[in-house]
């Protein structure tokens, strides 16, 4: 399987965005897992969140259709009982397989004048033909206690839109969470002007394939990787 992190810009225009993505995604081939940056069809658009939740029904649906063989993830503004969510969304093989909305939200960013926060519970790791595949959304990076509920993940997915200034904070913790469960991260991070992009794949072993000029970066998926470190370094893991 293939890994692929898409790092991409976010325009003002919510359908100009949807059909750059899917091109992208039809430009995967079958048996990858995609990662887009977090809001990668709408940004915040804190002035516009009814509109970009009545678009990501829209745009969720076009989305699972082009997820046969494929894993695609990306997150979405979503509306509920008049509440706004930052929602995560996992497709495989023209379904979704699974949500989580974000819980720790951004203060500095007025996340929490505009989103509601999502529920601990829903915070969990997937199993996808054998592979075990969690997720954290951006700031959620920053927050140990949220590796200990995803701890014994093969995968760990990271969409984000991590600011220019803390660039260095972004690659080095998602390298850190790379090594400390011994899997492979998926940091992928907008490419906006003012965006730290630093999108990455990190193996369990350290090794990062990062490319600050490209909107798409790809790598092997090695479940051997996971296994030799976990043996040799043995903090655990292997009996997850």
């Amino acid at each position: 399987m293939k890994l692929i992190t898409l790092q991409i810009k976010t325009s003002l225009d919510f359908q100009t965005n949807l059909n750059e993505l899917k091109e992208l995604i039809n430009s995967c081939e079958e048996n990858s897992l995609i990662l887009a940056p977090e809001l990668a069809l709408s940004g915040f658009s804190y002035d516009r969140m009814d509109e970009a939740s009545t678009f990501s029904i829209k745009a969720i649906e076009e989305i699972k259709e082009l997820s046969q063989n494929k894993i695609i993830s990306l997150t979405f503004i979503t509306k509920k009982d008049e509440k706004y969510f930052n929602t995560l969304y996992l497709f495989h093989n023209k379904k979704i397989i699974h949500t989580q909305s974000k819980i720790k939200l951004f203060p500095l960013g007025n996340e929490l004048e505009h989103f509601s926060e999502g529920d601990l519970k829903d915070l969990k790791i997937l199993e996808i033909d054998g592979i075990k595949i969690a997720a954290l959304i951006c700031f959620e990076l920053r927050f140990p206690e949220l590796w200990e509920k995803i701890k014994g993940a093969d995968i760990i997915l990271n969409p984000a839109m991590w600011g220019l200034k803390r660039k260095e904070h972004y690659e080095s913790i998602s390298k850190a969470l790379a090594l400390v469960n011994q899997c492979f991260v998926v940091a992928c991070n907008s490419a906006d002007y003012n965006m730290a992009k630093g999108s990455a794949i990190i193996s369990p072993f350290g090794n990062v394939i990062k490319d600050d000029s490209k909107n798409k970066i790809e790598t092997i998926f090695d479940k051997d990787e996971i296994n030799k470190v976990r043996k040799y370094i043995d903090i655990g893991l292997n009996k997850k």
